[in-house]
């Protein structure tokens, strides 16, 4: 049985005061999830020799190069940054996920500002953080978010279910058990298929292996796969054409109300009215109804610990 997920965080969302300005930023979804899982804090800012508070640091773009630049000193840090993160992510030796800042020249994913040289105030674009950049390269297999997109209720959602698919899968990456493997894929099938049917597809041919491969290199291709079908933002279109396979198993032996009122909250679901939680729960319920063993042994009824649901939404 897999431990906690290990999550690296961004040590100033409630760890530390260490932010630019000597403050930390206290995050609701950082603190409830820390119950779950298993943190490792890092602020590369700190890591790398400046002070708290410190005067800013931001991204800038010169000859074609992506510097990170303190204005106020004119010192250049992109070296060290690189180095620091280099030395950091080199002695991780188990992760999960990481959980960063947002917007932050050296921990934020996207949307950070690059301002067009050293002596402007233009921007010239949007990009991710020193540190980041180095860790969507390292682990893009893994769920990577920053703590302002996770107030939206689809993506947060989707940041759970993807980091507790990959962890779960460390049982079978740890035993190299093709048993495991195929245990792993035949549980996890619905769920993969409302994030990505056609990579299901993929998945299937490298569980059935008809190149042969040594089964290291089958967990291998079967992880990084994986990754892949989870990293992005499932459809409602795939989520309703997962549900309809789901329904087949019962259909027949439900009655036209109830059939009526299965479709009703697809389409309810398909219009936003209801979350995704509703249809679930239903066709939960007559999965045990009709005893159907495979799909009560389904992660897709609950990807995640169900106290970390919250329907909150920021609406952006």
């Amino acid at each position: 049985m897999t431990d906690k997920p290990k999550v690296v965080v961004s040590k100033c969302l409630g760890f530390c005061e260490c932010r630019y300005n000597g403050i930390t930023i206290q995050n609701d979804f950082v603190d409830k999830l820390g119950k779950f899982v298993e943190y490792i804090t890092v602020c590369p800012e700190v890591g790398i020799g400046l002070g708290i508070p410190r005067k800013p640091i931001r991204l800038v773009e010169e000859n074609d190069q992506i510097e990170l630049y303190q204005p106020e000193t004119k010192n250049i840090y992109t070296k060290k940054m690189k180095d620091f993160t280099d030395d950091f992510l080199n002695d991780l030796e188990d992760v999960d996920g990481f959980l960063l800042k947002g917007r932050s020249p050296s921990c934020g994913i996207k949307d950070v500002k690059i301002y067009r040289g050293k002596n402007n105030s233009i921007v010239s674009g949007k990009g991710a953080g020193i540190f980041a950049d180095e860790v969507l390269k390292r682990y893009d297999e893994l769920a990577i978010e920053e703590e302002g997109r996770l107030t939206n209720f689809k993506i947060r959602e989707h940041f759970l279910a993807h980091l507790y698919t990959m962890n779960r899968f460390k049982d079978v990456e740890n035993e190299k058990s093709l048993k495991l493997l195929v245990d792993f894929h035949s549980k996890n099938k619905y769920l993969i298929m409302a994030h990505n049917p056609e990579l299901l597809k993929v998945l299937g041919r490298i569980v059935a292996n008809h190149e042969k491969l040594d089964t290291e290199e089958i967990v291998e291709k079967y992880k990084e796969n994986l990754g892949k079908a989870m990293k992005i933002l499932p459809k409602e279109t795939n989520y309703i054409n997962t549900l309809m396979h789901i329904f087949g198993y019962f259909s027949d032996e439900l009655s036209s109300q109830e059939k009526k009122f299965s479709l009703d909250l697809l389409d309810k679901y398909r219009n936003e009215s209801i979350p995704l939680s509703v249809p679930l729960n239903v066709f939960r319920t007559y999965a045990i109804k009709y005893n159907e063993e495979y799909l009560l042994d389904q992660t897709i009824w609950s990807t995640y610990p169900e106290a970390l649901m919250d329907l909150k939404d920021s609406g952006k």
